[in-house]
């Protein structure tokens, strides 16, 4: 399973889930800054990544689509910097691994992680 890091998150997040045992890369190591949400989903889907990001547009496209992935992984905190934050999504992830690869949305927020398999029916 590799992580696709989205522009709205440092890309800080990418080298401490490789140091945490996870293959992560930032999506400014690969396309455009100004990429669309549609260009990453789409990228993502056909690489076989899954997207970690703050952005609830992939949700959204996850919804409206019925898509079957890519897996997905919402952080929904506050200081996503925080070393302790930071250390529980990546234990979180880990966690969730094998549902993640068979398909996933994944939110994480400062409480709870709520994990819905993919396609997301309405």
């Amino acid at each position: 399973m590799t992580l696709l890091i989205d522009m709205n998150l440092s890309p800080e997040w990418a080298e401490f889930l490789k140091a945490s045992g996870l293959e992560a890369v930032h999506w400014s190591r690969l396309g455009e800054a100004n990429a669309t949400d549609q260009e990453i989903f789409a990228r993502a889907r056909v690489e076989g990544w899954t997207i970690l990001t703050q952005d609830l547009d992939f949700s959204q496209i996850l919804f409206e689509t019925a898509a079957s992935g890519p897996s997905t992984i919402l952080l929904r905190l506050g200081d996503e910097l925080s070393l302790e934050i930071r250390q529980r999504v990546a234990k979180i992830i880990r966690h969730c691994q094998s549902e993640i690869v068979s398909g996933a949305l994944l939110v994480i927020d400062e409480h709870k992680a709520r994990l819905r398999k993919l396609p997301i029916a309405s």
